[in-house]
């Protein structure tokens, strides 16, 4: 469903076809304004409909090895219905849309690319008789930095009617959407990762060098405030809700759910696990329902690290119909009466998260700790870029990595001027842009060698354009 809404919004103009095949598709009966103000609402990012399907595809490739297939061929045809879906939306009216196009190509050569690595690190896992159902080595720069993470099922709990509205207008796709985790195919098991590797993935992320220092000062208090509690003596109170303020793209996510597990570690969480909501993810276009969402956030988070992006857009409007503080408030009440097993870190552009702080006297006090995620240097840029090459098995030309160089240089020397300057995710979107032009490149050669496939050349990186 994700992916159908995602290649139909990606021209922002949903039309009526589109909806027809989603309702031929689902047995629904939804009307356009009610898919357009869906999209609106839960606008869906090229990396989010990466990660939900990715997590699908993962499924797949694993059945294909453990039934012995040595070419995939169920992940092939999921990758294949993929397509001709995508193109059934793109085509359908008889004409091509270059954004519609430009979005679906991207995403499936991401998919292959990461179905091809994901097989060729399965066969040199199998071959050094390392566990080869483990998950691959992540593709997205930071360690998958903006990656959504798992939420575990919340307990079970008798089934009350009353609580839902008759006629919520998004029930149908929001079934979609968020499915029932238990109903989920089961994912491979990750391997269990120390204390002292969880700090050497914090300590070894590129760049952060003061977030890491505060973050690393708070764990050794916990490790000592753990071991007061081990002796039998008093301690005081320490707090762990925390505000990550810096600009997009500069780690934030990726270092909060290594905190979680970290915290896991140290005996703080008892879950360890991340749950990333924004303000859609706690608020309600209905009376009465945004208390309900922001609670039922709050329990999947219990034991674990509720992370809030964009925080500020909870206090942002002020209106008569905007119930963004009420979701505070629930938000803040919730944070009292389960002091013990949930943190909490809010996250935003450093200017906005202060005029969320002054927006409700208690929002201060509660989060007492503030971080500071600052942008990236151009040598930190091309440090990000050249690990997502690596974890991807590419190799680049010494004059490729001349022109990244040279480009990240004069992009950061300008980033005042560029609106669209994203840090972290410039790398990310430079590699897949560099993918496009390479796979352009081998098309039209006649013979591919291994070497071809895994090399990024001058040809590849010189006409690469971010905005």
């Amino acid at each position: 469903m994700k992916f159908m809404l995602y290649i139909a919004d990606s021209d922002r103009n949903i039309k009526d076809y589109e909806v027809d095949i989603i309702n031929d598709c689902l047995g629904f009966s939804l009307t356009k304004d009610y898919v357009v103000r869906f999209v609106e609402e839960h606008r869906i990012s090229a990396d989010a409909i990466f990660d939900t399907v990715l997590a699908l595809l993962t499924v797949f490739i694993n059945a294909d090895i453990q039934n012995d297939a040595a070419q995939g061929s169920t992940s092939l045809l999921l990758l294949d219905f993929l397509d001709e879906l995508g193109l059934e939306f793109i085509t359908h009216d008889g004409q091509y849309d270059d954004r519609q196009t430009k979005a679906m190509a991207t995403l499936m050569l991401r998919l292959k690319n990461y179905r091809a690595a994901y097989l060729r690190t399965w066969k040199k896992m199998k071959h050094a008789r390392i566990n080869p159902f483990a998950p691959p080595l992540p593709d997205n720069p930071e360690d998958r930095m903006e990656t959504p993470a798992y939420v575990p099922p919340a307990p079970k709990k008798e089934e009350k009617k009353d609580d839902t509205p008759p006629s919520a207008p998004n029930d149908q796709l929001e079934t979609v959407l968020d499915p029932d985790p238990e109903a989920a195919p089961a994912q491979p098991e990750e391997p269990e990762e120390s204390l002292e590797d969880l700090l050497a993935n914090l300590n070894g992320l590129v760049g952060l060098g003061k977030v890491k220092e505060d973050l690393n000062s708070l764990i050794n208090l916990l490790k000592v405030h753990k071991l007061r509690e081990e002796r039998g003596l008093p301690q005081a109170q320490v707090s762990l809700h925390m505000v990550f303020s810096g600009n997009p793209g500069t780690g934030k996510t990726t270092v909060a759910r290594l905190l979680s597990k970290i915290y896991m570690k140290l005996g703080v969480l008892s879950k360890g696990h991340l749950v990333e909501v924004d303000r859609s993810g706690l608020v309600s276009g209905y009376v009465g329902q945004t208390a309900m969402k922001t609670k039922k956030v709050v329990e999947s988070a219990m034991g674990g690290l509720l992370f809030i992006d964009e925080a500020y857009a909870l206090t942002a409007n002020t209106g008569s119909n905007d119930f963004g503080m009420e979701a505070v408030n629930t938000l803040l009440k919730a944070m009292e009466d389960n002091r013990s097993d949930l943190v909490v870190i809010v996250a935003g552009y450093t200017d906005l998260m202060e005029a969320f702080l002054d927006s409700n006297p208690g929002l201060r006090s509660r989060f007492n700790k503030q971080i500071l995620f600052e942008d990236y240097s151009a040598e930190e840029l091309v440090g990000i870029f050249n690990g997502i090459c690596s974890k991807s098995f590419f190799e680049l030309t010494d004059e490729a990595k001349e022109i990244v160089t040279r480009f990240f240089e004069d992009r950061v020397a300008r980033k005042e001027d560029l609106p669209g300057f994203a840090n972290g995710r410039d790398a990310r979107n430079f590699f897949e842009k560099t993918l496009t032009n390479q796979a352009n490149r081998i098309a039209t050669m006649v013979s591919v060698t291994d070497k071809d496939l895994v090399t990024i050349t001058k040809e590849d990186v010189e006409t690469v354009e971010l905005y």
